[in-house]
């Protein structure tokens, strides 16, 4: 009933446990067979999760990708990328003032190798579970986020030293109520 899309973050900053948490909700195991918090087709789990944190309290700025097996963080990139994010989200402000930003890649292939072409479908409808589970999060936590899919898809990519098989799908501004 509280889940709503805000594009207005407080100044305050995020603590880890908060960000972990929310990428645990996206694609976190829940279970001994390695299934996850969000349903895929097949169980081929095509998505992969970054962190572009740039206010966050136990995490350096930079670009972090988060590893499901193993519930970590790897450093992609040093330095806070927040604000040229923005320039590639057409400007959008809230891209820069968030304190970190959930962005959701896909790799194709991992679907489409069983499904065919009906798997770039799948992994569309993967991302909408993921990201709805962030928003439900979230909100429980007291935090606010929007999905954003205005963006350059290449510049993204380079921006964020992301392996050319990661095709950015989707980008979560997140912080506190203002």
């Amino acid at each position: 009933q509280q889940r709503r899309s805000i594009r207005k973050f407080s100044r305050d900053g995020l603590v880890l446990a908060d960000v972990s948490q929310l990428l645990w909700a996206a694609q976190g195991i829940t279970s001994r067979q390695a299934y996850r918090t969000a349903p895929s087709a097949g169980a081929l789990y095509p998505l992969e999760l970054y962190i572009v944190a740039g206010n966050v309290k136990g995490l350096s700025p930079g670009v972090y990708h988060y590893r499901p097996a193993k519930h970590d963080l790897i450093l992609v990139a040093s330095g806070d990328r927040r604000k040229p994010l923005a320039s590639t989200a057409l400007r959008q402000s809230w891209v820069r003032s968030a304190p970190a930003v959930l962005v959701i890649t896909g790799v194709y292939q991992r679907t489409m190798t069983k499904y065919s072409q009906r798997g770039r479908r799948y992994v569309h409808m993967e991302v909408g579970h993921a990201a709805q589970n962030v928003y439900l999060q979230a909100t429980a936590r007291d935090l606010r986020t929007v999905m954003v899919g205005a963006f350059y898809d290449n510049p993204v990519q380079e921006l964020l030293s992301l392996p050319a098989d990661h095709e950015p799908l989707g980008l979560m501004p997140i912080g506190r109520r203002r």
